[in-house]
């Protein structure tokens, strides 16, 4: 493993640590309730981080605590800027993470076959 991957990899890491504590404790905005930070993702270059995040809200409240996060961007990277010391701080870009509500539904539908052959066996 190249030691630019680790260190990418541990940077992405503390990025997803300190924006989960810094959106739980810190964000005031009435419009992003509990939010779940799932993955980040950066550039190699540091210039921008996918920030992968889920709720268990319904798509109207997505929409309005994706509103709420990019509105508060710009705190969360002075924030961000102020707890890890790396020469290029991330623009930051959040993206609702569809994979933990795809698993959900896998899961059902799987749940569903299993029952439905039990039905049918006896």
């Amino acid at each position: 493993m190249p030691k630019e991957f680790s260190r990418s990899s541990r940077v992405a890491e503390q990025v997803q640590r300190e924006l989960a504590e810094l959106i739980r404790l810190e964000l005031k905005d009435p419009r992003v309730g509990l939010i779940t930070v799932t993955d980040v993702d950066l550039t190699p270059d540091y210039a921008h981080a996918k920030v992968f995040y889920t709720t268990l809200g319904d798509p109207a409240a997505r929409k309005a605590i994706e509103a709420g996060l990019r509105a508060a961007s710009g705190f969360l990277r002075r924030e961000l800027g102020r707890r890890i010391r790396i020469h290029t701080l991330p623009e930051l870009h959040f993206i609702f993470d569809e994979s933990v509500e795809r698993g959900d539904r896998l899961s059902r539908l799987i749940d569903e076959a299993v029952a439905s052959d039990r039905k049918h066996e006896g």
